[in-house]
């Protein structure tokens, strides 16, 4: 133990960062919200929300908290996917992150801290990105391709109430792939999680699509005992 420092050894240690890849969805595609660096290194590329983790935080705590920083985004769920260690990947010294993923709804988020200034992009749009985030994105984005499958996630992504149509585009969009409405119709309803969020009247056009709201207790059962969706 040093006088000026917590802790001191022998051995050089390298920095630890997080950074959190945000996935959002508007009702037609998926989205990423990247963050615009105010600061050198990679001063005006984008990036997504990180930074160094205190010594009195765990990687979870220092992920939420650049999170709460640099977009305002509070009380998300984080999920760790991949530590990057590549030697040079950050230039300023030896730093090794480790990446998490979230899932949230869109939402109005502002720039702080090092950001100067947040915003969602789909995507076929990402900018060529800053450090290694480029590689972490893609492997963020393979991980949820398979997870979707395991977890119910458009509770995390759609509002509150929705069409079998966005969640349909959604899954669409995660796994690339074009489903038989009919068929997605019928596996979704079987698994339970869904109720219809009103009633519709004898006279209601067949046209206006039905509106469904997760069930949030069979919901949390099936994240728990996990399942398989197979298409």
């Amino acid at each position: 133990m040093c006088e000026k420092n917590h802790y001191c050894y022998k051995y050089p240690h390298p920095a630890l960062t997080c950074d959190c890849v945000i996935f959002g969805f508007d009702g037609l595609s998926l989205k990423i919200l990247l963050i615009e660096r105010g600061i050198e290194p990679y001063k005006g590329r984008w990036a997504f929300p990180g930074g160094f983790m205190n010594i009195d935080e765990t990687t979870d705590d220092c992920a939420r908290r650049e999170l709460w920083e640099e977009t305002g985004l509070y009380n998300v769920e984080v999920r760790q996917f991949h530590t990057f260690s590549a030697v040079g990947r950050d230039p300023r010294e030896r730093v090794v992150t480790v990446a998490h993923y979230a899932l949230v709804k869109i939402s109005e988020v502002k720039g702080g801290d090092d950001a100067s200034n947040a915003r969602w992009f789909a995507l076929n749009e990402i900018p060529s990105l800053a450090f290694d985030h480029d590689r972490i994105l893609r492997l963020a984005f393979q991980t949820l391709k398979e997870r979707i499958c395991f977890e119910p996630v458009g509770f995390e992504l759609l509002p509150k109430v929705f069409t079998m149509t966005e969640l349909q585009n959604l899954y669409e969009a995660i796994l690339e792939v074009k489903f038989d409405r009919r068929n997605f119709y019928k596996k979704m309803t079987k698994l339970g999680i869904l109720i219809e969020s009103e009633e519709r009247g004898a006279h209601t056009p067949a046209r206006i699509p039905v509106k469904y709201s997760f069930n949030p207790e069979k919901y949390e059962e099936l994240k728990k005992k996990g399942f398989r969706l197979e298409f």
